[in-house]
């Protein structure tokens, strides 16, 4: 497998690249969330140079748009972070392999969707709808810290549209809305006592088990929402709790995670929440994150010119993505890019380079036919 650098991050990114190039080129600008500022100081340059584009910038966040007075604006929008990049096998540089298949942090989430993007900013001049491009920083971490959300609050009238496009992975096939998701803490308490005498003291983590045992007994909803099914999960995704190994504990948390289909509100997912384990001892519930879902948006006029364009038939989205927060701008939206969901966060991490080309020209042709 070749390892040989595609690119350095001191060099400007090339937009005339073709779009698996172009993907190489902005693996090679290492970016976890938190340390993109050189990338989009790269995008920006690079988008400030298309006389047919208005860019503005917020933090690391580029915003970039067309102004032809069309009667509709679609959004596209990535975001530039990745997950920490892995040491071993080392996952920067890109490599491109024998098979055509191109490995690094980034490739499938999203750096391939991020490519295509800038290569639909730098080839169509006059689409067919008016366009906004959106590079933003810190998805892959706390809802609080998303760059999306941030332009949102400081600058709304750059996100206005009627359809937006997330470059979300999806292995070519366009996903519908996505999954809501609330993290809660539920605590239990004891009495601490040495172990010898555990009698003398109350066990915390004992305490836990009706939890556990309700999350073993949980039974997901699938519900159709709009035409797709979605499936929803419960799951305790760590359980801390312990002084020492001869003292009974007298605090234990469990934090469990509820991935919820878009027909539930965010208030209707906790409630359910609470309910579900409200006869297992709990002494303190903490909703600790919270990011609601968004409803399929394939009923749009424009949804169904894209699903034309870009053919299959559109999947349910589990995860959830930003769409979410387009959603809450009254802007319907769906996913869609080259990347395999399944092999996103993956130390493994890779992309088919003919997928890129691929979904770039079934974007051109819904923006220019």
């Amino acid at each position: 497998m070749d390892r040989t650098p595609t690119h350095t991050a001191a060099q400007p990114l090339d937009l005339t690249l073709d779009a698996a190039a172009l993907t190489a080129a902005l693996v090679d600008f290492p970016s976890p969330s938190g340390q993109e500022k050189e990338l989009a100081d790269a995008i920006e340059t690079a988008l400030r140079a298309l006389p047919h584009l208005t860019v503005d910038r917020y933090g690391n966040n580029v915003v970039a748009r067309t102004s032809l007075g069309r009667a509709e604006r679609v959004i596209l929008a990535g975001h530039i972070d990745t997950v920490p990049i892995a040491e071993n096998p080392p996952n920067v540089p890109s490599r491109l392999d024998e098979d055509g298949v191109l490995w690094g942090c980034g490739t499938c989430d999203m750096k391939s969707g991020v490519a295509v993007q800038l290569r639909i900013a730098q080839t169509v001049t006059e689409p067919n709808r008016d366009l906004t491009f959106v590079f933003y920083d810190n998805e892959e971490v706390a809802a609080h810290l998303n760059g999306l959300g941030h332009v949102a609050e400081a600058h709304p009238d750059w996100l206005e549209g009627d359809f937006a496009v997330l470059l979300e992975p999806t292995d070519g096939q366009v996903e519908g809305g996505c999954q809501g998701t609330l993290r809660v803490l539920l605590k239990t308490k004891g009495e601490r006592a040495h172990s010898a005498r555990a009698w003398m003291g109350s066990n915390a983590i004992h305490a836990a088990a009706p939890i556990l045992a309700k999350l073993a007994a949980y039974e997901p909803r699938k519900p159709f929402v709009d035409g797709l099914q979605y499936h929803e999960g419960l799951n305790a995704v760590r359980i801390e709790g312990g002084v020492a190994t001869n003292v009974i504990p007298d605090a234990c948390t469990v934090t469990v995670n509820f991935r919820y289909a878009p027909d539930r509100t965010p208030e209707e997912a906790e409630a359910f929440v609470r309910e579900y384990f409200a006869d297992c001892g709990i002494e303190e519930f903490v909703v600790d994150d919270h990011s609601p879902g968004a409803r399929p948006g394939l009923t749009h006029p424009a949804a169904a010119a894209f699903m034309a364009a870009v053919g299959g038939e559109a999947r349910p989205k589990y995860g959830w993505t930003d769409v979410s927060r387009f959603s809450a701008f009254g802007v319907p939206a769906v996913n869609y890019s080259p990347g395999e969901p399944l092999l996103a966060h993956k130390v493994d991490e890779r992309v088919k380079a003919s997928l890129i080309p691929e979904a770039e020209a079934r974007l051109r042709a819904w923006l220019t036919s």
